[in-house]
C-alpha cells in the first residue's frame, strides 16, 4: 500500500483555494493538477502557492484524464455542477472529495453513493463543521448525558451578505447547523417544517416562498424521540451570529463561534421546586477546552486516510451527505407549501 496519493483540485474560488492550501501542506499528498474555468485564477494560485512547473493547470476538467496515476479529485465547484463531475470522476476510477452539498437532488446523491461503492472508491463530503474540535467535544458532552434530559435545541445563523442568486438562505446556510445537531443527537429528523420571507429577489406577498429566493427562513426539526430543534437563518442581518445550543434539564451546551472567550461553553443550572416556586440552583459556567487544529485541515487529512485505507469516512461519507440533502429537500417542500410538515423516512439514526 502506497502512503502517497496524487490529487487534483477542481475549482479554486473562495473555498477551493483553502482546499488547495491544505492538500499542498499534507505530507502524504502530491497535488498534480488544478482545474478552474477562469485562467486568471489558475495564474493567481500558481503565484500564491509557488506551484511546481510539473503541476498541470487547465481550464478543462477532461484534461485530467491525461494525468498519469491520478488517485483522487477534490471538487469545489458550484453545487449544480457536482453530479456530472462526481459521476464522471468515479467512472474514471478516482476517489472524490466534494464540497457540500453533495448535489441538489437526493436521487442523484444516492446514485453517486452506490456508484462509489460499486467501484470500491471513497466518496466524501466536506462538511467541515463535523471535524470542528468544538463539535467533536460537544457530541461527547451530549451523548454522555451531562445535560440531563434533553429538552430542545436552537440555532441562529445570520449575517449581512453575501446574498446568493442561485439558492435561497435555506440551502446556503442550514446544512451546517443540521449537520451539527444530527451528529450531537446521533439521529436524523423524522419531520421538518420551514417558512420563509422574500425581500430582495422576488415579490413579497401571497405564496412568496414559491416566487423568489427566501432571505429569511425559520426551521423546525423533529427527531425520533420528539426532541425539537428551531433554526433561524438570514443573510440580511448586520448582526452576524453563529450560535447553536442544546438545552437539557441539568444545563445547556452552547457553541458560539463569535464568542471571544471560547466557542464551546457548558452552562450548568436547573430548577429546585419549593412549594409552587421554581428556584434556579447549581448555576455555573464551564469553558470547555478544545484540541487545536484547523477543521478544514482535519477534513482533508480524514479524506487522505480514507483513501489510503480504502475505508469510507464514518463522519462525513457520501451517505451522510445524502441524508443532509434529503432533509434540505424535505424542508424545501415544506417552504413551498407555506410551512406544512413534511415527514422523512423514520430511521432511528445511523
Amino acid at each position: 500500500m502506497t502512503n502517497q496519493i496524487k490529487i487534483a483540485v477542481i475549482g479554486v474560488g473562495r473555498w477551493g483555494v483553502h482546499l488547495l492550501r491544505n492538500f499542498l501542506a499534507h505530507p502524504q499528498v502530491n497535488v498534480v493538477a488544478v482545474v478552474d474555468p477562469h485562467p486568471e485564477r489558475l495564474a493567481a494560485v500558481k503565484q500564491q502557492f509557488n506551484l511546481d512547473e510539473n503541476v498541470v493547470l487547465t481550464t478543462q476538467w477532461q484534461e485530467l484524464k491525461k494525468v498519469p496515476g491520478l488517485t483522487g479529485v477534490a471538487i469545489a465547484t458550484p453545487a449544480s455542477t457536482h453530479y456530472a463531475l462526481i459521476k464522471d470522476a468515479l467512472q474514471e476510477g478516482y476517489h472524490v472529495f466534494a464540497e457540500k452539498p453533495l448535489t441538489l437532488n437526493p436521487v442523484e446523491c444516492r446514485e453517486l453513493c452506490q456508484l462509489a461503492e460499486q467501484h470500491h472508491l471513497i466518496l466524501m463530503v466536506d462538511h467541515t463543521y463535523l471535524f470542528h474540535p468544538a463539535v467533536e467535544r460537544g457530541k461527547t458532552v451530549v451523548q454522555t448525558g451531562k445535560l440531563g434530559d434533553l429538552r430542545y435545541g436552537y440555532a441562529t445563523r445570520t449575517h449581512l451578505g453575501p446574498v446568493r442568486q442561485d439558492v435561497n438562505a435555506l440551502w446556503d446556510l442550514a446544512i451546517h447547523d443540521i449537520a451539527i445537531f444530527n451528529a450531537w443527537l446521533g439521529q436524523i429528523p423524522v419531520k421538518v417544517q420551514a417558512t420563509g420571507t422574500v425581500w430582495l429577489q422576488g415579490a413579497v406577498g401571497e405564496n412568496a416562498n414559491t416566487r423568489g429566493l427566501a432571505d429569511l427562513v425559520w426551521l423546525t426539526l423533529t427527531y425520533p424521540d420528539d426532541f425539537q430543534v428551531y433554526i433561524h437563518l438570514c443573510w440580511l442581518n448586520p448582526d452576524k451570529q453563529r450560535r447553536l445550543g442544546i438545552v437539557g434539564s441539568l444545563g445547556s451546551l452552547i457553541f458560539d463561534e463569535m464568542s471571544l472567550l471560547s466557542p464551546l461553553t457548558l452552562l450548568h443550572g436547573e430548577f429546585e421546586q419549593q412549594g409552587n416556586q421554581f428556584i434556579p440552583v447549581n448555576q455555573r459556567q464551564v469553558v470547555l477546552e478544545l484540541e487545536p487544529g484547523e477543521p478544514l485541515g482535519r477534513v482533508c487529512s480524514s479524506f487522505v486516510v480514507s483513501v489510503l485505507n480504502n475505508t469510507p469516512s464514518e463522519v462525513s461519507s457520501g451517505w451522510v451527505g445524502t441524508e443532509l440533502v434529503e432533509i434540505l429537500a424535505a424542508l424545501t417542500l415544506s417552504l413551498q407549501q407555506g410551512g406544512k410538515p413534511v415527514f422523512l423516512n423514520d430511521r432511528q439514526g445511523r
